[in-house]
């Protein structure tokens, strides 16, 4: 199959890659609800070696710079409690910690988790977290940006691999709230 966008040379439907895809989120895609449908997400294989923003676009396609997300974890802490999030932004912007989503969460403090607890609590390899197959319960803030465009490329839960995904996709995830001003 082509990709939807970019140029990859391997792109096959995220419900027949699923070896390729970490358990939370091959779980996740395997039971899969929405207006989305689950082979309308796109998994591209990728190399690791090409991760640096500008090398992978010059590799895969210009037009991805201004179409890539980016999926962080959030820790939001309030009397002793910590709530984790998901915060999915465009890859041209950085996430706003200190204000929409600390407010968001009605949070004193916001900050971003350590590498250790995203990789621990999410089950997925750092610098591949997707909001596909997060944790039961979790926030995941969408910036309105990245919900408006008709595919994004975002981790796959793996370093090796992206998914293609819906933009509106990522507003019918479990827990999401899609936010103006998330990524500023």
């Amino acid at each position: 199959m082509r990709a939807p966008i970019g140029h990859f040379d391997i792109a096959t439907p995220a419900p027949d890659a699923l070896d390729e895809l970490t358990r939370p989120v091959a779980d996740a895609v395997r039971h899969w609800t929405g207006s989305v449908p689950a082979d309308q997400i796109v998994y591209v294989d990728t190399d690791p070696q090409w991760a640096d923003t500008a090398v992978f676009v010059e590799h895969y396609g210009q037009e991805l710079l201004e179409q890539s997300a980016n999926c962080v974890v959030v820790a939001g802490k309030r009397g002793g409690g910590t709530t984790l999030a998901a915060c999915i932004v465009l890859s041209t912007t950085r996430v706003d910690v200190n204000g929409v989503v600390r407010r968001q969460l009605g949070a004193r403090k916001a900050s971003f988790a350590s590498m250790d607890t995203a990789t621990g609590e999410t089950g997925m390899e750092y610098g591949g977290i997707t909001p596909i197959g997060l944790p039961d319960g979790w926030p995941v803030l969408v910036d309105s940006a990245v919900a408006d465009l008709s595919y994004v490329l975002v981790g796959s839960g793996r370093r090796r691999g992206k998914l293609l995904v819906p933009g509106k996709a990522f507003a019918e995830l479990p827990g999401a709230v899609v936010l103006e001003g998330l990524g500023v």
